[in-house]
């Protein structure tokens, strides 16, 4: 395991990856190669972050990315509690600030806070002394996702991401998944482009620089990855999606579409996948899809995060 002593980390939280230099990504892209050596291990477990505690407050539901960064911290030997909103005083009407300096006083070393309001993350930063990691807030910004989307990325393309085309497919407008990814993957020189339904798509996406297709079988074409987002059924009854038949019928990257894009094109889905309505079985399936390897490139990628953050002031 490499962990460069000499690079600086001046960051004391992750809440977004806007916050990250270039050198930033790929300096903890390259810790993150080094500590996916330790999972292979027989015993997966280094003494890096011993004495640490790292809270795991999660006030919206999550599988992956709680379960992630619990194996992260713990692989990391960093002492873990859990917190979600129903097992705290925010269910009884605590304010979320209260809440936070409570969990102050128990001197946590790092915070990692999932929630549903954009901003969550950078207000409990501002108001606490320790490190802050946004695990996910509203339809703001999921960093460590795209992190690791870029890792997984990187195991295919090298570390040159010029040249390199992205297609971003679905619900655009409410995805923290795509925010993150546009940025990071700009910044690492690769191109994005967005196709999805209209009322889907947000207005910036001139401020972007990203190119805009509602014609998937016309987006797919040059592409070398496409990443489907999670289809949420409540835009349907909020009236932005046609019925799941029609969205499927325009929307679903089949293996049809897929033999558009450039040869070796790889997909990527964030998880949990709506087989057939987003992404067809056999394409999920395929030997093209990364999903494992975003699941494996996120414990990676996460403990490559805590690291950093544990031992900034060591």
């Amino acid at each position: 395991m490499n962990t460069d002593n000499r690079y600086l980390w001046n960051h004391k939280d992750l809440l977004d990856v806007s916050a990250l230099s270039q050198e930033d990504v790929l300096h903890l892209l390259d810790l993150a190669q080094s500590f996916q050596e330790i999972n292979s291990r027989p015993v997966k477990k280094v003494p890096t972050l011993k004495g640490k505690t790292v809270i795991l407050f999660f006030v919206e539901n999550s599988t992956r990315t709680k379960t992630s960064f619990d194996v992260a911290a713990k692989r990391l030997s960093a002492d873990t509690f859990s917190l979600a909103k129903s097992g705290s005083s925010l269910n009884k009407g605590e304010s979320l600030k209260d809440t936070a300096l409570t969990l102050q006083a128990m001197s946590p070393d790092i915070i990692v806070i999932r929630h549903s309001s954009s901003g969550a993350a950078e207000y409990i930063a501002n108001l606490l002394p320790c490190s802050i990691v946004n695990g996910g807030d509203g339809w703001h910004a999921h960093p460590t996702q795209s992190l690791l989307d870029a890792y997984a990325l990187r195991s295919v393309w090298g570390s040159d991401f010029s040249g390199k085309t992205l297609l971003i497919l679905g619900d655009i407008e409410h995805s923290r998944v795509a925010r993150s990814n546009i940025f990071l993957l700009q910044l690492l020189g690769a191109k994005v482009r967005l196709c999805g339904p209209r009322t889907l798509i947000p207005r910036q996406t001139d401020f972007w620089g990203c190119e805009v297709c509602s014609d998937l079988d016309k987006a797919v074409e040059g592409v070398d990855a496409i990443m489907c987002l999670r289809l949420q059924l409540e835009r349907q009854e909020a009236g932005l999606l046609p019925m799941l038949s029609e969205y499927s019928k325009r929307y679903c990257l089949t293996s049809d579409r897929l033999m558009k894009a450039n040869k070796g094109a790889v997909v990527l889905h964030p998880g949990p996948m709506n087989r057939g309505w987003e992404i067809a079985s056999d394409v999920a399936d395929s030997e093209q899809c990364l999903v494992l390897d975003q699941v494996s490139a996120g414990v990676a990628v996460r403990m490559a995060v805590l690291y950093l953050l544990g031992t900034r002031n060591n």
